[in-house]
């Protein structure tokens, strides 16, 4: 026999609103997308809450903003850097692995993602 409760409903992942989420402990686990979460419903209402990203002087950023590198990166994988002072326009703010939240598309090097920390506001 098993020890599942068919009676008892679980809540949809809040992230990718899977009906397939089970209990873990005091947490709720999503098996689709790997998110995870406490029954409480504040938690649930902070997952909902906007992103803010801020540049690196702690200026709030958005997408089609300009922005200016504050430090010479390293592409990885090439031998080729974005030097201080690149302006980089149009951006596009992402949820990216790594801790990259900016998309965008630099002159001479091509599509690329940033992090915030490394630009300014222009």
């Amino acid at each position: 026999m098993s020890d599942i409760d068919h009676g008892v409903s679980l809540p949809p992942c809040p992230k990718c609103s899977s009906a397939y989420t089970y209990q873990d402990g005091g947490l709720f686990v999503c098996p689709e997308c790997a998110h995870e979460w406490s029954g409480d419903t504040a938690a649930v209402a902070e997952d909902d809450a906007p992103r803010v990203v801020k540049d690196a002087t702690g200026n709030v950023l958005a997408d089609g903003d300009t922005v200016t590198v504050i430090k010479d990166l390293k592409i990885r994988g090439s031998s080729s850097v974005v030097k201080v002072g690149t302006k980089v326009r149009n951006i596009r703010l992402i949820d990216g692995s790594g801790g990259h939240d900016i998309d965008c598309k630099i002159d001479g090097v091509g599509p690329m993602q940033l992090k915030s920390e490394f630009v300014k506001k222009a």
